[in-house]
């Protein structure tokens, strides 16, 4: 059980939609055989050693270079990378799909090669899956600000997730300014051409090249807002796209302060939904005895005036218990240890507790203390510096930001009175880095989003989302020309994958454009608190 329907629906004023009248600045379109076509080869094995040996023979590589200012092409090349797995019925082929994972910054090169967790086994027959790494990020031309790894670990060091004294706030914001500094001379000219509107305009070049006259998409978080500028940028050429854990498209570009406010809300929502589900499963759920609400407050409110010691000597801190939190809120695979680790926590500060500990024998934090990505460091922390930059070089050219690095304590401590557990964390996020961002002049696509493509656009949204909340869906729907939303009562962050009905619709819409009625709700296929199924 989670918690009621209308607490999910909550929301700030909605964003109005652009006037229709707005003008419309996107360029003319690719044609196919006015670019050169991609050409396909073999894939570097490390790329594809998660797949079967009997389906090596669907997948194929290639790079592709397109401009890195796509309105003065002499201004130089960037080469994307790019994955394609053929459709496994070739005599019943519909075309191509690309996919896009979101982050921004998550690498879609390898997507192809997970596609079956994602779809319906009708979609692996009938479509070439491509998967590609945006400009700047992974394999294609990786926006870099730091030259080694050191650089880049001793300014993350800098940063803090849950900054609570002046010093803590300091460090963080000179963190932000250092970066800036970094990604001023070291970058490159890729810094002022990384938003969505650039990759947008890659992405029809990508089209036309694999020789597909319209576009078939498939994208997860962000990577909803690539649809969505596509869909608007090229409507005539939008055949058909799967958009999951979508983005409210007005407000991310128009206000970026107020989105990641919002943005909050939703881990609110998946925090108080997961409790609630703790309670009503409370026989599989480990932190259910007592008041789970009153218990992570407890643990908060220790937190935030102290660490806690494991017995190991591991120590806990408020910004290690809060980004990992809103970590495993992603991932309803993930609730039972979340929940295993938040009793062993607070049976370190509650000795009534301890009995319950001692019970189960558990000490250690496997869940909570698990490795996570950074989304701009996810690399060995050897030199020389391998990861990317991009999560930062897509939101600051994306999102715009009124405030100055100055606001942001008051900020924070504003967002921090509305949402204890989280508003503080966001505040200190993009809010801090992007006034110092170096990006002078961005271009980006602001809108309108009203375009009314040929065929709908199918959306899913989830009730419990944290990362994009259920509110953001409907406002996408809402703002889209043409599109249609389908939902399910679940808990973490998308859903492709997890529940076989909208699966399965998704396979229809995409095959034959068939729109699912509107108003539909489903479940996933498991619980949060359900048992693992067996390996």
């Amino acid at each position: 059980m989670a918690v009621p329907v209308s607490a999910a629906l909550a929301a700030p004023e909605p964003t109005p939609p652009p006037s229709p009248a707005s003008p419309r600045t996107a360029p003319a379109a690719a044609d196919v055989g006015s670019v050169a076509p991609v050409e396909w080869g073999a894939c570097d094995p490390g790329s594809v050693e998660q797949v079967p040996p009997e389906q090596l023979h669907l997948y194929s590589c290639a790079s592709y270079p397109v401009p890195i200012d796509h309105d003065d092409p002499a201004s130089g090349t960037v080469d994307l990378a790019l994955m394609r797995r053929a459709a496994a019925t070739p005599d019943a082929r519909v075309g191509s799909l690309f996919l896009n994972p979101g982050g921004p910054g998550g690498s879609g090169l390898t997507l192809p090669a997970t596609g079956e967790t994602f779809f319906a086994r009708p979609v692996l027959d009938r479509f070439d899956l491509i998967g590609f790494d945006p400009r700047g990020v992974g394999a294609s031309a990786p926006l870099r600000c730091f030259t080694t790894a050191e650089e880049a670990a001793a300014n993350l060091a800098k940063q803090v997730v849950m900054p609570v004294s002046e010093a803590e706030i300091e460090s963080t914001l000179g963190a932000y300014r250092e970066y800036g500094d970094y990604c001023a001379r070291n970058a490159g000219p890729l810094i002022d051409h990384m938003s969505t509107k650039d990759v947008t305009r890659d992405l029809d070049l990508l089209r036309a090249a694999a020789g597909e006259e319209e576009l078939n998409f498939a994208g997860l978080s962000y990577g909803t807002l690539i649809g969505a500028t596509y869909a608007n940028m090229f409507p005539e050429r939008t055949r058909a796209m799967v958009l999951d854990g979508n983005v409210d498209p007005a407000l991310r570009t128009g206000d970026g302060l107020r989105y990641d406010r919002e943005r909050t809300d939703g881990f609110d929502i998946a925090l108080d939904a997961y409790l609630a589900e703790c309670t009503a499963d409370a026989a599989r759920c480990a932190f259910s005895d007592g008041d789970p609400r009153a218990k992570f407050e407890a643990l908060r409110t220790h937190l935030r005036n102290q660490p806690i010691t494991l017995p190991d000597g591991t120590t806990v801190d408020l910004s290690l218990f809060t980004g990992n939190t809103m970590s495993a809120l992603n991932v309803p695979g993930l609730f039972p240890g979340l929940a295993e680790d938040l009793q062993v926590l607070y049976s370190l500060i509650d000795p009534a507790a301890t009995a319950t500990r001692a019970a189960t024998g558990r000490e250690a934090l496997p869940t909570l203390l698990a490795a996570r990505p950074h989304p701009r460091t996810d690399a060995d922390p050897r030199t020389p510096y391998t990861a990317d930059d991009s999560y930062l070089g897509v939101n600051c050219t994306d999102k715009p930001f009124g405030n100055t690095q100055d606001e942001i304590p008051a900020i924070a401590g504003e967002w921090e009175t509305a949402s204890p557990a989280f508003g503080r964390s966001q505040a200190f996020a993009d809010p801090a880095g992007c006034p110092v961002w170096p990006n002078a002049e961005p271009d980006t696509y602001t809108g309108p989003w009203n375009a009314a493509t040929p065929n709908p656009l199918l959306l899913v949204g989830n009730y419990y989302d944290p990362a994009t909340p259920y509110v953001f869906s409907q406002r996408m729907a809402a703002q889209l020309g043409n599109a249609r939303l389908v939902t399910a009562d679940a808990h973490g962050h998308c859903v492709l994958g997890s529940s076989t009905p909208i699966d399965d619709l998704a396979a229809e819409y995409l095959i034959t454009l068939a729109v699912p009625a509107q108003g539909q709700v489903f479940p996933t296929d498991a619980r949060p608190f359900d048992p693992a199924p067996p390996a």
